[in-house]
C-alpha cells in the first residue's frame, strides 16, 4: 500500500517541476570539463536535523571514541568541521542569496512525520578512485513506510528544486566527475547532484542512499586511511547492533559547506502541518507543502 501512495505522489513532481520553472536561474555546466573543483560560492540544501533522541545517543556513545580516532590518524581538521547533525534531502549550488526563499516558495507536497531506523556505519568516497572528499556515514534502514515516503519526497524535492541552481555542486565537479559512472555524471548533468531520485521516461530512478555523515574529509581517502575508518565503522555497529528509532518531524532550508557540513538553518517546516519558521526572527510565515 505505501509503494502504491508514494508512486501516486511521484505523479505531483511534474506539476511542481513546472512551478518551479518560473524562479528558475540559467544553469551553467561548463565546470565540468576543467580538472579542478569548480570554486564554491553558496551551497543550499534541504535537510532534516537529527532529533535530540539521536543526538544524545550519538553523543553518549559515538562521538568521543570518534574523535580519537580522527586525531589518531591525524585528521584534526575534521574534528573542527562546523555541523549541524541531519540527513541531507538534496543540495543545490547558487550564487543567489534569495535561493532559500524560493526553495521556499517552490516547496513541493511534504511527506509528513517520517518514522525510521538509522543504523549502520560506514566509509563512502565521492566517486571511487577521485582522492576527496570522502565521509563517514551512518546510514539508516530501507523499508517501511517511513523510507519509502522520505524516498517519494525526494524525487519531489529533486524535481521541484534542482531548477533553482546555478550549475553542479562543486563537490562533483573536477577530479570527482572525472571518474564517475556515466549514471552519475547523467544526474550531475541534468540536476546537478548525484545521489538523488528523478524521473526518466515514466519511470522511478532511485540513486537517493539517505544517512546521516558524522565525519567530512578532504584528506586522501589512502588505503590506510579506508581500513582504518572501515574498523572504525566496524566498531561502532558493535555498539549500536539495533540502530536508533526516530521520527523526523520537520525538514529545514539550510546553508551547507563545500563538503555537504551544514553552517547554519534558515527555514524550518513542520512535517504535519507545513508551518514555517524563520530561524534567525523566529517569525512563523506561510504554510507551504500542503
Amino acid at each position: 500500500m505505501s509503494r502504491c501512495i508514494a508512486r501516486v505522489a511521484l505523479g505531483l513532481a511534474f506539476i511542481t517541476a513546472g512551478a518551479t520553472a518560473a524562479l528558475a536561474q540559467k544553469i551553467d555546466n561548463s565546470s565540468l570539463a576543467p580538472p579542478a573543483f569548480r570554486k564554491h560560492v553558496a551551497t543550499y540544501g534541504l535537510v532534516y536535523r537529527l532529533p535530540k533522541d539521536v543526538t544524545d545517543v550519538l553523543d553518549a556513545k559515538i562521538k568521543a571514541p570518534l574523535k580519537d580516532q580522527l586525531v589518531k590518524n591525524g585528521l584534526i581538521a575534521e574534528t573542527k568541521v562546523s555541523n549541524i547533525p541531519h540527513v541531507t534531502v538534496m543540495h543545490l549550488h547558487s550564487a543567489d542569496r534569495s535561493t532559500p526563499a524560493k526553495m521556499l516558495k517552490a516547496m513541493p507536497k511534504l511527506p509528513g512525520p517520517v518514522s525510521l531506523t538509522l543504523k549502520t556505519f560506514y566509509t563512502t568516497e565521492a566517486a571511487k578512485g577521485a582522492g576527496h572528499p570522502w565521509w563517514f556515514d551512518l546510514g539508516i534502514v530501507k523499508s517501511g513506510d517511513g523510507f519509502e515516503n522520505m524516498m517519494a519526497f525526494n524525487t519531489r524535492a529533486t524535481a521541484a528544486l534542482t531548477p533553482l541552481r546555478d550549475g553542479p555542486l562543486p563537490r562533483v565537479t573536477g577530479p570527482v566527475y572525472a571518474v564517475m559512472s556515466e549514471a552519475g555524471r547523467d544526474l550531475v548533468k541534468t540536476v546537478g547532484v548525484s545521489g538523488v531520485n528523478v524521473m526518466k521516461d515514466g519511470k522511478e530512478l532511485r540513486a537517493h542512499n539517505p544517512h546521516n555523515t558524522l565525519v567530512y574529509s578532504m584528506a586522501k581517502f589512502t588505503p590506510a586511511l579506508q581500513s582504518a575508518f572501515n574498523q572504525v565503522a566496524e566498531d561502532f555497529n558493535k555498539v549500536l547492533p539495533e540502530g536508533i528509532n526516530t521520527t523526523f518531524k520537520d525538514v529545514s532550508i539550510v546553508e551547507i559547506g563545500f563538503a555537504g557540513n551544514v553552517l547554519r538553518e534558515i527555514y524550518r517546516i513542520d512535517l504535519a502541518t507545513g508551518a514555517v519558521t524563520d530561524v534567525k526572527s523566529g517569525k512563523a510565515l506561510a504554510a507551504v507543502g500542503k
